[in-house]
């Protein structure tokens, strides 16, 4: 019973912000518990280390993802209209010094929202730019600062399957690394603690991304990594505080010193206002 007051309390409060605003808000209101608020697995990518001055390396990351349940408000899972998504997205890094990492990532995006709700939008997602900075490095550990700004590639805040993506986005973390072995197997952990501070409405987040890498051959690297969101309370236009927290495992191959090619998969495991998504990661990793 405290779960489906929960959400009819929430729902309710919707309408009385649909009948301020209008039925494009109304609609917008009940699409934010199947709104696809990403945790990027490219961005973990971005690790505590720096770039030697003069080098780079580059990501191609494409991932699939569906769902057709939400964590409710009480964390409970119920059914949605099905939910795709799929996302193109490229990370570039250049070494500008040896303590400063310069980044891009550009981004496409497809998103397909089922009947009852018929939504879809095709195109650029968010651009992001920045840099990391080395603060410090010794007896292998390493602390790094970054900042980046995120730029939506859509304004059409009307159309359901946009909204989480319309926003400016500023992001600011911290990220800790280690190197360390595991009997004979080189490994790393790489930290990151993120504040996000986003536009349009929607709550600001804090945000934790934690990667193990262990390399038990020279071709090939396992990774587990976990993403985790949580909302700084929420937002205003009828945003509500939402939570939620994805786990990925993934393995990529060594094809040359150079090139390396990476699949995985990962599921949201739990949640509150969030899809329980789950989805397969399929990557290009290149060195120059």
């Amino acid at each position: 019973m405290r779960s489906a007051a929960t959400v009819v309390a929430w729902l309710a409060e919707c309408g009385v912000t649909a009948m301020r605003l209008g039925m494009g808000s109304q609609l917008r209101c009940v699409l934010l518990m199947v709104t696809g608020l990403a945790a990027s697995p490219i961005a973990a990518l971005a690790a505590a280390w720096t770039l030697d001055a003069g080098t780079g390396q580059a990501f191609l990351i494409g991932t699939a993802s569906s769902s057709d349940h939400i964590f409710n408000a009480s964390r409970n899972i119920q059914s949605t209209p099905r939910y795709d998504k799929f996302e193109l997205t490229g990370l570039i890094e250049y070494g500008a010094t040896n303590w400063l990492t310069l980044m891009l990532l550009p981004q496409l995006q497809h998103i397909d929202i089922a009947s009852p709700t018929d939504a879809q939008r095709t195109g650029v997602g968010y651009t992001e730019f920045g840099g990391r900075a080395r603060l410090y490095e010794a007896n292998s550990w390493v602390f790094s600062v970054q900042t980046t700004v995120r730029v939506p590639g859509t304004t059409a805040s009307a159309n359901p399957a946009a909204i989480g993506y319309t926003d400016t986005q500023v992001d600011v973390r911290g990220l800790l690394g280690r190197t360390f072995t595991v009997g004979a197997w080189p490994a790393f952990f790489d930290m990151q603690v993120a504040q996000r501070f986003r536009g349009g409405g929607a709550p600001d987040e804090f945000r934790a991304d934690f990667t193990l890498g262990i390399r038990p051959s020279p071709n090939w690297l396992f990774l587990s990594q976990s993403f985790n969101v949580i909302s700084e309370g929420a937002g205003t236009w009828g945003f509500p505080s939402y939570d939620y927290f994805k786990f990925q495992l993934s393995a990529v191959y060594q094809v040359t010193p150079a090139v390396g090619l990476q699949l995985g998969g990962f599921t949201a495991y739990t949640g509150r206002n969030a899809l329980q998504e789950n989805g397969v990661v399929l990557g290009a990793w290149f060195k120059f």
